[in-house]
């Protein structure tokens, strides 16, 4: 599941996979804005069959964050 995430975040924002660490941030990714932000989740949602609410999209400010957040809402 986690490669699946890697493959939609570095397709949504643009960046090498290898280069995504648990700590990415839109502090540390430069195209993570709040356009990035809703794009990207509405990627994860497509891709896992899932919808966040408005929390989970707030709280997700972190890699670490998505992969917990889409781990916990498709099951792992």
């Amino acid at each position: 599941m986690e490669a699946r995430i890697r493959k939609v975040f570095s397709r949504v924002l643009r960046v090498a996979e290898s280069s995504i660490t648990l700590d990415a941030s839109p502090e540390t990714v430069t195209k993570w804005d709040s356009l990035g932000h809703m794009t990207l989740c509405l990627a994860l949602e497509e891709e896992f069959g899932i919808e966040f609410d408005n929390d989970q999209v707030v709280g997700m400010r972190s890699y670490e964050a998505i992969v917990q957040t889409v781990g916990e809402m498709a099951g792992r």
